[in-house]
């Protein structure tokens, strides 16, 4: 294990590896059931305005911008706690939402189920 890998591993600096987009995965768990309720972009920007805020922030790929999650919706996601994984190249942001997650309205946006003929919904 080289000394860069050692430090990323089992040091204290952050140094988040974003991809070659400038992007890192984030998981968004409800912090107090533990339900996973969406996964999202995040790059630098958002990262910091999450950080600084405390109110999760995304990288839209779509609208190729910065999103506070629930600026249009009003369902924010207040952040507690951000766990970065061993090699930190992925995120779970620990929120506590104030209203669904998914923008179809559902809690989560993971409300279906894939089995051997195809997806059905979880209730």
């Amino acid at each position: 294990m080289s000394a860069a890998s050692t430090e990323a591993e089992a040091g204290f600096a952050f140094a988040p590896k974003y991809d070659s987009a400038g992007l890192i995965g984030a998981i968004v768990q409800d912090a107090v059931s533990g339900e996973v309720l969406m996964f999202a972009f995040m790059d630098a920007e958002a990262l910091a305005a999450t950080r600084e805020t405390r109110l999760a922030h995304f990288h839209s790929r779509s609208r190729g911008r910065l999103w506070q999650k629930g600026e249009t919706s009003g369902n924010a996601l207040h952040v507690h706690q951000i766990l970065v994984d061993c090699d930190q190249d992925a995120l779970v942001l620990k929120v506590r939402p104030t209203g669904p997650a998914c923008h179809t309205g559902e809690f989560s946006c993971f409300y279906r189920e894939l089995g051997p003929d195809g997806l059905s919904r979880l209730d």
